[in-house]
């Protein structure tokens, strides 16, 4: 989150800079045309301020454009020419405004979804393709050579509890083998 006067320093260089922009459009002339130099102060505020920012500040540039325009005594057989470019302008402007506040939005959720899945994958422990186990007691034999129970070896790399129960074969091999059983 930005603080307010993170906010205040961009709000503050935009509007410079769309003013700065106002300037060099009313010096040059109407024959020299800037207009595509204030997709920058509108992508900044964008990027920095979201859409609220972009916004206000293409309403901003739109105004010194024209301001510059009729400073420049810029003539149009029509005041709707005049205000034709205007509006089209500040529809270029909040276009690239919008684009601009979506890309960071999309970005930031990105972001975000990444650090989950890396938090995810490194919880996750890996069990090995190929396990060596005892054909007789079931133990597996780690990296380090160290025979270990079944149980325990799955517990320590898949983080995985046990709880134990007999299935009804070995349940009934049981109750014969201990005699309480007769087949």
């Amino acid at each position: 989150m930005k603080t307010i006067s993170q906010k205040w320093k961009w709000s503050v260089l935009t509007v410079l800079l769309a003013f700065i922009l106002g300037g060099i459009d009313w010096f040059s002339g109407y024959r020299l045309s800037f207009f595509v130099f204030y997709f920058f102060p509108v992508s900044l505020a964008a990027w920095f301020l979201g859409r609220p920012g972009s916004v206000s500040l293409a309403f901003i540039c739109s105004m010194v454009w024209f301001g510059a325009d009729v400073l420049t005594r810029q003539t149009y057989l029509s005041n709707f020419y005049a205000v034709w470019n205007t509006m089209i302008r500040l529809i270029s402007f909040l276009a690239i405004g919008w684009s601009v506040s979506t890309l960071k939005h999309i970005l930031e959720i990105e972001k975000e979804t990444t650090m989950k899945l890396r938090a995810s994958l490194s919880e996750i422990k890996v069990l090995k393709s190929f396990l060596p186990i005892c054909a007789q007691c079931k133990k597996i034999r780690d990296e380090q050579g160290v025979w270990q129970h079944l149980e325990v070896y799955i517990s320590e790399h898949a983080n995985t509890q046990f709880s134990h129960s007999y299935c009804p074969e070995c349940y009934k091999k049981t109750l014969f083998e201990a005699g309480l059983l007769k087949q």
